[in-house]
C-alpha cells in the first residue's frame, strides 16, 4: 500500500523569480548545452542582453554596440539612452518589468515578456549592470539573481548607455565555452538588419550597407548564383532572394532582428507567395518544388506584439501584424506579389535566368522520377523493419518539450551502433548504422542519393528530402572511431551533407560525436580522458602508477561507460561552415588527388625527431612529387 502523504496548506510553495527561472530554466531559454551548438543556452544569454542594445538603435539611440567575450566572460556596452537610473535594479530583477509594455517606446521590439534579462541575471554566477544617463551613472551586482552590491547614484563623464557583464553559471551550463563562429554568425545577422549599426566584437568592426543583400552574398557560393540577388525593401519587410546550384532550400528568416530558426508563419508565407508570383507572371502551372529548388532567399519583417511558440523566439506563431493589422501571410502575400513581379518585369534578364533555373529543376526532376519512386517504395518497405535505425520516440517535428534534445548518431559497424544502442535515451536518442565506409559523393548528382541504398534510408529516416520542414532530429551526430578510418567516414559523411543538403550543416544540425581516447583510473577514481594532455594530467592526480586503457574504438567502450558520454556530459564538435564556396571546399579535400592537396599534406606531415621510418616517408613523398 502507498504511502500516506500529508498533503496541507504547508505543501504549497511559491518560488520567487529567481529561484523558478534557476529550477526551470528550459522554460526561458530552451536548452542549456555547454555551447557546442548554435541555439545552446549560452547563446540564447548573450543574444537576451545584445536584443536590448538593438532596440535602442532602432529607437534612433545609439549606432555602435560593443562585444566582448574572454574565457567565459561576456560584456556588452551600448550607447542608447541608458536605464532610467532609479529603476536600474528593476529592470534586471523584478519580473515582468521593462520599458517595452509602453508600445509607444518600442513598438516593434523583440523582447516583451520583461524576462530576458531577469533570465540572464538568475543563470550567472556574477552580473554586472551599470546605466549611464546624463552625466550620471549607476551600478548594481548580482550573484545568481540575487543583489551583493549597489553603489549610490554618482557623476560620470562616459556617454549615455548600458554596460552589462555577466559569467553564465557553470553549476548549470556544465564544461560551456563560448564559439567564436556561432557568436560571429549571430552578430553579422544583427548588422545585416541594421544598417547603418556597427558591432565591435573582440575588437573587430561588423558593418553592412545592403542588408539582406550582403547576407545572401557572404552566405552564398557567388560562382553559382544564377542571378543578380533581387533585393526588395518596404515598410516593415525586406526580402533577399536567388537561386543556385546548390540542391533544397535555403531560408533566412528573422522577426524584429529575431533570427527564426525554425521559421513560421512569416516564412510559410513567403514560399507560398513567391510560387504563386512567378506561376502568373510566367502565366504556366509549375511544380512548387520546381520553382523554389536551389532558392536561397533572406526575409524579414516587423510586427507589433509578436507571438513566438517559446521564449526562445525560434518560430513566428503570430497570424496578424498587428493588432489591427492584416495577416501575416496578407502582408507578405501582397508585398511579394506587387514587388517582385514589378522587379521582374523592369528586369528582363533576371526573369529569363529565373525562368531557365526552374526549367532545369523541372527536367532534374522528372529525370529521377523513376529511380526516385523506386527508391521511395524501397524505403516505405525498408521503415517497417529497418535494421539500420534504431528510433526513439520523441523527434524534432513532435509538439513536445524535450523535442530540442532529439538526436540521430550515425555509426560505423554494428559494435559501435550497438554499444550506443544499449546506453542510449530511447525516448531521445536514435541510431542509424553504417555497413562500412559510404559513398564519395562528391561531383554526383542527386540520383545517387535514390540509387544508393544506405544514403536513400538515410534521408528518409532523417526526412529531409523536401527540406528542413520535417526534420525528425535536432542533432545529426557523426559518431566513429578516432583512427583514420574513422576520421574517413566523418569526412564522407559531411561531403553527402554538404553535396545535398548544405542547409543542414549552415543550420548547425551536424556535429562530431567526442568519445574518450583513454580511461585512466586506479582502485578509487576513474578519469575518461578526451587528448594527451588529459591523460598526463590524470596521471599527475591519480599517481602511483594508474591502470591506463587506450579505446582503439567505440566497440571496445562498454554500454555503461558509453552512457557517461553521451548523456549530459556529451561533448560535440559541430561542424561549422565557413567558407560559402561549397564547391571549391569539396573539390580541394575530396576531389581527384590534385597536386594541390599533395603538396598540402607534404608540407603538413608531421615528423617525429626519433621516427627515422617517419622521415624516409616524406623524403620519398617529395621525391616523387619532385618528379
Amino acid at each position: 500500500m502507498a504511502e500516506n502523504i500529508n498533503y496541507s496548506e504547508d505543501s504549497i510553495r511559491s518560488l520567487d523569480w529567481k529561484e523558478h527561472i534557476r529550477l526551470r530554466p528550459g522554460m526561458y531559454i530552451g536548452k542549456l548545452g555547454d555551447g557546442s551548438a548554435y541555439d545552446d543556452g549560452i547563446y540564447v544569454l548573450l543574444k537576451e542582453i545584445i536584443d536590448n542594445s538593438i532596440d535602442e538603435f532602432v529607437m534612433g539611440a545609439g549606432r555602435t554596440i560593443e562585444v566582448s567575450i574572454s574565457e567565459h566572460k561576456v560584456s556588452v556596452r551600448d550607447y542608447g539612452r541608458g536605464i532610467p537610473l532609479g529603476k536600474v535594479i528593476d529592470c534586471v530583477s523584478k519580473i515582468n518589468t521593462g520599458g517595452k509594455y509602453d508600445s509607444k517606446a518600442f513598438q516593434k521590439s523583440v523582447g516583451l515578456n520583461g524576462v530576458g534579462t531577469k533570465a540572464v541575471n538568475a543563470l550567472s554566477a556574477n552580473f554586472t549592470v551599470q546605466s549611464y544617463r546624463d552625466g550620471r551613472t549607476k551600478i548594481a551586482e548580482f550573484n545568481k539573481g540575487e543583489l551583493i552590491r549597489e553603489e549610490a547614484e554618482k557623476d560620470t563623464t562616459q556617454r549615455n548607455g548600458t554596460a552589462i557583464t555577466f559569467i553564465p553559471d557553470d553549476s548549470i551550463f556544465r564544461h560551456f565555452r563560448f564559439i567564436p563562429e556561432f557568436v560571429e554568425n549571430m552578430i553579422w545577422n544583427y548588422v545585416f538588419l541594421n544598417a547603418g549599426l556597427t558591432i565591435s566584437f573582440n575588437g573587430q568592426k561588423y558593418f553592412s550597407e545592403k542588408g539582406l543583400h550582403d547576407l545572401l552574398l557572404k552566405n552564398t557560393d557567388a560562382e553559382h548564383i544564377r542571378y543578380p540577388i533581387i533585393h526588395l525593401k518596404g515598410e516593415d519587410i525586406e526580402i533577399a532572394m536567388t537561386h543556385s546550384q546548390q540542391y533544397g532550400e535555403e531560408y533566412y528568416s528573422f522577426v524584429n532582428g529575431q533570427h527564426t530558426t525554425q521559421g513560421g508563419t512569416h516564412q510559410a508565407a513567403f514560399r507560398e507567395a513567391v510560387v504563386k508570383t512567378i506561376r502568373e507572371r510566367f502565366k504556366k502551372e509549375f511544380d512548387a518544388s520546381d520553382i523554389r529548388a536551389s532558392i536561397v532567399a533572406a526575409v524579414s519583417v516587423r510586427v507589433q506584439e509578436p507571438v513566438f511558440e517559446s521564449q526562445t523566439k525560434t518560430k513566428l506563431g503570430s497570424l496578424n501584424v498587428g493588432p489591427d493589422g492584416p495577416s501575416v501571410r496578407a502582408f507578405v502575400n501582397d508585398f511579394v506579389k506587387k514587388e517582385l513581379d514589378d522587379y521582374l518585369l523592369k528586369n528582363p534578364e533576371t526573369a529569363d535566368a529565373l525562368l531557365k533555373r526552374i526549367l532545369q529543376s523541372e527536367r532534374e526532376r522528372k529525370d529521377i522520377a523513376g529511380i526516385k519512386k523506386l527508391a521511395n517504395e524501397r524505403a516505405k518497405k525498408a521503415s517497417l523493419h529497418n535494421r539500420k535505425l534504431r528510433d526513439c520516440k520523441i523527434h524534432f517535428d513532435d509538439n513536445h518539450e524535450r523535442k530540442q534534445e532529439t538526436t540521430l548518431f550515425i555509426t560505423e559497424g554494428d559494435s559501435a551502433s550497438g554499444s550506443i544502442t544499449k546506453s542510449r535515451d530511447v525516448m531521445t536518442q536514435a541510431v542509424f548504422s553504417l555497413k562500412g565506409k559510404p559513398l564519395n559523393c562528391f561531383g554526383l548528382t542527386k540520383k545517387v542519393v535514390y540509387e544508393n541504398e544506405e544514403f536513400n534510408l538515410l534521408q528518409h529516416a532523417l526526412s529531409i528530402e523536401d527540406g528542413l520542414e520535417a526534420l525528425r532530429y535536432n542533432n545529426i551526430v557523426i559518431a566513429t572511431d578516432a583512427d583514420v578510418d574513422g576520421m574517413h567516414i566523418r569526412l564522407l559523411m559531411m561531403t553527402f551533407f554538404l553535396q545535398f543538403f548544405p542547409d543542414l550543416v549552415k543550420a548547425g544540425h551536424v556535429s562530431i560525436l567526442q568519445t574518450p581516447l583513454f580511461r585512466v583510473r586506479n582502485k578509487k577514481e576513474t578519469i575518461y580522458c578526451y587528448s594527451e594532455e588529459e591523460k598526463q594530467n590524470a596521471i599527475s592526480r591519480l599517481g602511483a602508477k594508474p591502470e591506463i586503457t587506450r579505446f582503439k574504438g567505440l566497440g571496445e567502450i562498454s554500454p555503461d561507460e558509453f552512457g557517461l558520454f553521451i548523456g549530459k556530459d556529451m561533448r560535440l564538435d559541430p561542424v561549422i561552415l565557413k567558407e560559402a564556396n561549397i564547391h571549391a571546399l569539396l573539390e580541394y579535400f575530396m576531389g581527384k588527388n590534385t597536386p594541390d592537396r599533395q603538396q598540402h599534406i607534404v608540407r603538413n606531415l608531421r615528423v617525429e625527431k626519433d621516427d627515422a621510418q617517419t622521415a624516409a616517408l616524406k623524403e620519398t613523398t617529395e621525391e616523387e612529387t619532385a618528379a
